[in-house]
């Protein structure tokens, strides 16, 4: 019986979406699937909560204005009616009863396929229905989160991705890098969106270089052979050596319409009456990948949809670095990590000249975006600074000179923190030291919700927090007063590559122009100044990087492992610290007691509560991973005293 009372309340649901979208950008939704999450669990005043998911079908208007950025939209088949359609996959967590969310529908712009709306205000996650929302924080608040399909490369299972037209009689060579930690046949996943047309043709190439900047060695093409997007080079690959194939490929996905779905299904959301899901408020929130995704949906302007409505009300680009995302051009490679050509003019919000090529634009000040601007939070780890030139953000082209942000910008940086949420304890896994274990996710929460209050009623949110020219807290990679820290080389060798094309300026925004890299200055301890320092950084028990070297065993020494950060901690003894030449103070020589040491954090994270870029109830949680950081290096500082008597 609660089978049939389910299929007739699933039928129902689609009778009053359908009709009801027949003339919208969104035509019709089909919801295929709907469960409770975490077994029907209670989440706060929100109730329990309810996964949909099924498909999402659009009808795009070649004609609109609103459209003609999109590269190739000439070339997409059409029906009678002269629309282009398409579909993407669709997943919506709400409240049963949706009298009790709070109003926001939070679009989770998903990284090849994932979440990371969850992950990262909710985390840690699993792929389970019991675990996929972490510990319910969005859903306590009261939050609808939509995910909607925009990557059409996007190949795990159960990833959420699009089904596009492809750009039809088009032939030509896709490209992609990649950097192999062994010598056997590597899958190339930024090219997995693409089959060779012809796999033995003399157009395809393979070539290799040594080191970020130097010069391509073509590879004879009788040494390698391609199958799908595999390629088997002969004796092997030279691991940490980077790599390029291209080979000839046909009909591209017409990419860039990923932006325009997730457009229209916000809006459908914010204004259809009877969308399956409705909200007064939408969000978006896209951490990586799609942090650079959402800084070019800005850019390019769809933040205004066909009808001219605005789109979203608030959006947080999370660590998107000064970037976008390979996604609007013909042979568009969106899963791209690498990014070598992700990097190009405008950086920052502000209209700017650029010296390279004479152009004056900004990324929100320009002709498509300045229509409807949202609130926006930019949210940034070290790494960023490190491996992604987010510096250029709020600097001019050159570096030279701060750049005031926009009145409906915000911009934080977290002291100390690698790319993704570290994990405790810590691990070694592809650097030459320990992965940074930093954890900023309880900033995170605080700040949406300081967003929350900024679009409800006004309330301004807590100043940004990021390192300036001004002040000396940011300064050239190469000026940086990194201290001598065991087992940890100096980061001034680093690099920031050069420029990629922007298609959409018509000097195409100097390719191949090298990028200045300013990053943190750094503390006598080699953690950074400036920026959002919670108490792992002015309280350290360690020093946290953003950067950390390839490690020996998987080769190019000289080259950053991307994204994972390093961690050295400091001896917990003075006779330690003496024993292994560490010119960093110990933990005694810092703090009188654990208890003392952990009455300091305290006093901090209140600090940071009143400031509001902590919550009080994520302050316990703050203190306990405190007081677990320390009894682990005392531990490891007895087991390695041990040793050192036998």
């Amino acid at each position: 019986m609660n089978g049939l009372l389910r299929h007739i309340a699933l039928a129902a649901l689609l009778a009053i979406v359908i009709p009801a979208l027949a003339s919208a950008e969104v035509s019709r939704v089909a919801i295929t699937a709907r469960r409770d999450v975490a077994g029907g669990r209670s989440f706060g005043a929100a109730g329990s909560y309810e996964r949909m998911s099924g498909k999402v079908y659009f009808l795009v208007d070649p004609g609109s204005r609103r459209n003609q950025v999109i590269a190739d939209l000439d070339k997409a088949a059409k029906n009678a009616a002269g629309k282009i359609e398409m579909s993407a996959d669709l997943v919506i967590f709400r409240p049963r009863d949706p009298s009790r969310g709070n109003g926001i529908a939070l679009f989770d712009i998903v990284n090849r396929g994932a979440t990371v709306a969850l992950n990262n205000f909710d985390g840690p996650t699993t792929n389970t229905p019991e675990g996929e929302v972490g510990d319910g924080f969005l859903l306590a608040r009261g939050y609808t989160i939509v995910q909607v399909g925009w990557e059409f490369d996007a190949r795990r299972e159960g990833a959420v991705r699009i089904d596009l037209p492809g750009a039809a009689g088009v032939t030509g060579l896709v490209r992609a890098t990649f950097i192999p930690n062994n010598r056997n046949a590597t899958t190339v996943g930024d090219l997995a969106g693409y089959t060779p047309s012809d796999p033995a043709s003399p157009k395809n190439t393979l070539s290799v270089r040594n080191a970020l900047g130097a010069e391509w060695t073509a590879i004879p093409r009788a040494k390698w052979q391609l199958s799908g997007n595999t390629v088997t080079l002969e004796g092997g690959f030279e691991p940490g050596h980077t790599y390029e194939l291209a080979y000839v490929a046909e009909n591209p996905p017409i990419a860039g319409l990923g932006f325009a779905a997730v457009r229209d299904a916000a809006a459908w959301v914010k204004y259809a009456s009877d969308a399956a899901v409705s909200a007064k408020y939408t969000f978006a929130f896209g951490s990586s990948q799609t942090g650079r995704w959402l800084r070019d949906f800005l850019y390019e302007g769809f933040n205004t949809d066909e009808r001219g409505r605005q789109v979203f009300d608030a959006v947080i680009p999370h660590k998107g670095g000064a970037g976008g995302v390979v996604l609007d051009v013909r042979w568009s490679t969106p899963t791209s990590l690498l990014m070598e050509t992700a990097t190009h003019f405008p950086f920052s919000d502000r209209k700017q000249r650029d010296p390279v090529t004479g152009i004056a634009e900004g990324l929100l000040e320009n002709a498509r975006a300045s229509e409807h601007q949202p609130k926006i939070f930019y949210t940034y780890t070290d790494t960023e600074y490190w491996e992604r030139s987010v510096a250029l953000t709020h600097l001019t082209p050159n570096g030279s000179k701060d750049v005031a942000l926009p009145d409906n910008v915000r911009l934080y940086h977290f002291a100390g923190s690698p790319h993704n949420i570290g994990s405790f304890p810590p691990a070694v896994t592809n650097g030459e030291a320990t992965d940074n274990p930093f954890d900023y996710q309880v900033s995170m929460r605080a700040l949406l919700v300081a967003m929350e209050k900024w679009v409800r009623d006004g309330t301004a949110p807590p100043p940004s927090r990021y390192p300036r020219l001004q002040d000396g807290t940011l300064v050239r990679a190469a000026d940086v007063a990194f201290p001598n820290v065991p087992g940890l080389s100096s980061p001034k060798k680093i690099a920031a590559g050069s420029r990629g094309v922007n298609r959409l300026l018509l000097k195409d925004g100097g390719p191949g122009a090298p990028l200045p890299l300013l990053v943190p200055q750094v503390d006598r301890d080699g953690n950074p100044l400036g920026g959002l320092r919670l108490p792992d950084i002015t309280l350290p028990l360690a020093t946290y990087t953003g950067w950390n070297f390839r490690k020996v065993s998987i080769g190019g020494t000289e080259q950053v492992f991307p994204l994972i950060g390093a961690y050295v901690p400091f001896a917990a003894t003075k006779a330690e610290r003496e024993r292994t030449h560490d010119a960093r103070l110990s933990l005694e020589e810092r703090y009188p007691s654990r208890d003392q040491y952990l009455k300091m954090v305290q006093e901090a994270g209140a600090s940071l509560v009143k400031n509001g870029y902590l919550l009080a109830d994520d302050l316990p949680s703050v203190v306990k991973r405190a007081g677990e950081h320390w009894d682990l290096l005392v531990r490891r500082a007895g087991a390695t005293t041990t040793r050192a008597e036998r």
